[in-house]
């Protein structure tokens, strides 16, 4: 039987990885489970990085580097195994996630037992390969950071952003896509969940409208919310662009096609709610004819704890 994988080469590199991955974890899962852990190797990380004390989600995320959404999934299997909780926070709007008595025993059984052999059974098969790997990996993530694939595969490919409307396929990327911001610097509110989890009945069913910026090979990477909230008033919502496709300019070119369909809806007025941590989205929106509004702020700012921005789409030849 042909490996279809490997013979696609380049191309399939991502996925082929993914398989060595599964394999590879699959036999850490046996060791954790002989060593009487409640637990899967994708916790390890985790485990690993809550050793140094109480993180935030999105400095769990930034320390593991992997998704927003998928950081808050493990955090949650591992709070029901009594392996983390939540740690008393400063701010009471940032949650910090600690590890429990019993997350904190299996850390250090971990670091002392399964660890090591893990690593050692790893370095096996390495030198088993010959060339050195490690070296190439990191060499691999640096080249990442500096230019995704999303970024390379788009000077190979010109026009490859283009938008997709809702449909119930889609409704999970609308819930992680935004999980994945607000996440990052705030917690998510009741409103916001109520959103995420209810695109339809909360957004589309009253005459809104959701939008989705695709990019070539790497798929759905943005999408924004038109939220009706009064009988020509819409409220632009909802709006978060994967960090993947940094560079590719996906949020301009989602913000400015979602302008255009609440013009064609005949929203008035058109508005957005924010926080100025969201600095670099606040400039986009200035970019494009939003202008700060006191009367929004006052009309609509309750909505969210964190607003503390509010903004009127004023036109794109509007001076701010």
């Amino acid at each position: 039987m042909r490996d279809i994988m490997a013979d696609m080469g380049p191309s399939f590199l991502g996925s082929r990885l993914k398989r060595l991955g599964e394999r590879m974890q699959a036999g850490a899962a046996s060791v954790i489970t002989d060593a009487g852990l409640p637990m899967q190797p994708g916790h390890m990380a985790i485990l690993a990085a809550l050793r140094s004390g109480p993180l935030t989600i999105g400095q769990l995320a930034e320390a593991i580097g992997t998704s927003q959404p998928g950081i808050t999934r493990t955090v949650g299997q591992l709070a029901r195994a009594g392996i983390v909780e939540d740690a008393h926070a400063t701010d009471q709007r940032t949650r910090l996630v600690t590890l429990s008595a019993q997350g904190a025993a299996a850390a250090q059984r971990a670091a002392t037992d399964i660890w090591p052999r893990v690593g050692q059974a790893a370095q096996e098969l390495l030198t088993e390969a010959g060339g050195d790997f490690m070296a190439q990996l990191a060499a691999i993530e640096i080249a990442l950071g500096a230019a995704s694939i999303a970024e390379r595969a788009a000077r190979l490919s010109p026009g490859a952003l283009r938008l997709r409307e809702f449909d119930d396929s889609l409704a999970q990327e609308f819930h992680d896509i935004n999980a994945e911001w607000i996440e990052t610097m705030f917690r998510i509110e009741a409103t916001d969940r109520e959103v995420l989890e209810n695109p339809r009945e909360r957004i589309l069913a009253p005459g809104g409208s959701i939008l989705f910026v695709e990019a070539a090979g790497l798929g759905i990477v943005g999408t924004c919310a038109l939220q009706k909230t009064g009988s020509t008033s819409f409220e632009l919502t909802k709006m978060g662009v994967r960090e993947a496709a940094r560079g590719l300019k996906a949020g301009e070119f989602l913000l400015d096609a979602v302008i255009e369909r609440a013009q064609q809806m005949g929203a008035n007025p058109l508005y957005l709610l924010t926080n100025r941590k969201c600095a670099a989205a606040i400039h986009l929106y200035e970019k494009l004819g939003f202008a700060h509004d006191a009367g929004i702020m006052a009309n609509y700012g309750a909505r969210y704890e964190r607003c503390d921005v509010a903004m009127l789409y004023a036109g794109k030849n509007a001076s701010h």
